[in-house]
């Protein structure tokens, strides 16, 4: 496939800072003879200046409708808002995280200007992890902690609790849902901060793997309905980490186990991208990142990772560039072709929607992309 122009726009969601391509992926691109257009300013959240994406060999231009129009495949960190769907032309190809579970406007959007599109919280490898979704889930999962602690005191609304106390008062109880990465890395930093920890998951393997790794300091458990009620209706934080690759989130924390909790506790959900796993849950932003409902704070804000957007950007492009470049190199129907991995992660491909959980939460035509990949 001939050279395919590749752009990087600045990201316009509600305090997103992160950058799809640092400088030195443009300088691979290039190598690879690519041609980057980054919109000015793309980096700076990032720390990173507009000189040295022109020292690694990008064309800086100064509008984000300047790279769309000339772009050939457009690179993003957060999905496509509404703003910005007029700058998109018929047939583009898109690599960023989309999340079309939860958002059926996006994804006829995508349908309806045959918008060649992979995802990257599906793209998939055959040991079943999720490489491009892995970093950022990590730090959602730390800054969950974080979040939680600071929702938990007195000016925020909570309940004027520290969360790893002091001696003489009790620690606070944190119960995660979900010991995935980013349940994992959630409970490392609250019991680095000397919380009371339990994990619920329903794969004993994953529990058992917990429990070696924590040496014992976690309280483990695999849920039940009246378990998770009593466990929850218990804690001073709840935070919910579940995930079901690709399909929306499953809400599996009712309205009355939230109202159950003591007045100010806290519940954080990382699943909100997805659609939350709480059903109190609604997306916020990090600009207003909390409400209360039922007497307990919420904090779900859907771009988590985005507030420390150098860490963020740095651990994100560390992973999406290999791909990256195989896409660009091929475009997104011969990337897909040639790495199953990629494949797994497309979710639109000329006009059909190609991911099975994405149609199923909408109730759309899905299509087998094997079979519109023949020929490509």
């Amino acid at each position: 496939m001939s050279a395919l122009v590749v752009g990087v726009p600045k990201e316009i969601k509600n305090n997103e800072n992160r950058v799809s391509v640092q400088p030195d992926g443009v300088a691979e691109l290039v190598h690879h003879g690519h041609q980057v257009l980054v919109e000015s300013g793309a980096g700076v959240g990032s720390r990173f200046s507009d000189a040295e994406y022109s020292a690694a060999g990008a064309k800086v231009v100064g509008t984000a409708d300047e790279v769309f129009a000339a772009a050939d495949l457009i690179v993003k960190v957060k999905e496509p808002v509404p703003a910005e769907y007029h700058r998109f032309r018929e047939g583009q190809q898109l690599f960023t995280y989309l999340h079309l579970a939860a958002d059926r406007e996006l994804t006829e959007f995508l349908l309806a200007k045959k918008i060649d599109s992979i995802a990257y919280e599906t793209v998939q490898t055959p040991d079943r992890k999720l490489p491009l979704l892995t970093p950022m889930s990590e730090v959602a999962g730390r800054m969950s902690v974080q979040a939680a602690a600071r929702a938990l005191e007195s000016p925020a609304g909570g309940a004027g609790i520290l969360l790893g106390g002091v001696p003489g008062t009790p620690a606070a109880k944190v119960t995660i849902i979900g010991g995935g990465v980013s349940g994992t890395e959630a409970a490392k930093i609250a019991l680095g901060m000397r919380a009371i920890v339990r994990v619920f998951d329903t794969n004993p393997t994953r529990l058992a793997y917990l429990s070696d790794i924590f040496g014992g300091r976690l309280d483990l458990v695999t849920p039940n309905r009246a378990r998770m009620a009593a466990y929850i209706a218990d804690s001073d934080v709840v935070i919910g980490a579940v995930l079901v690759p690709g399909a929306k989130a499953p809400k599996l924390v009712s309205r009355e186990m939230i109202a159950s909790m003591r007045p100010g506790s806290v519940a954080v959900d990382i699943a909100i991208d997805q659609g939350g796993c709480f059903e109190t849950s609604r997306a916020t932003t990090h600009a207003d990142p909390t409400y209360i409902e039922e007497g307990v704070v919420h904090y779900c804000v859907a771009n988590i990772p985005g507030a420390v957007a150098r860490t963020s950007t740095l651990a994100l492009t560390s992973a999406t560039l290999p791909y990256l470049v195989k896409v660009a190199d091929r475009g997104i129907a011969g990337a897909a072709q040639t790495d199953p991995a990629l494949l797994l992660g497309l979710s639109t491909l000329g006009g059909h929607l190609v991911n099975e959980p994405v149609a199923q939460a909408h109730a759309l035509a899905y299509r087998n992309p094997a079979d519109l990949l023949v020929g490509v």
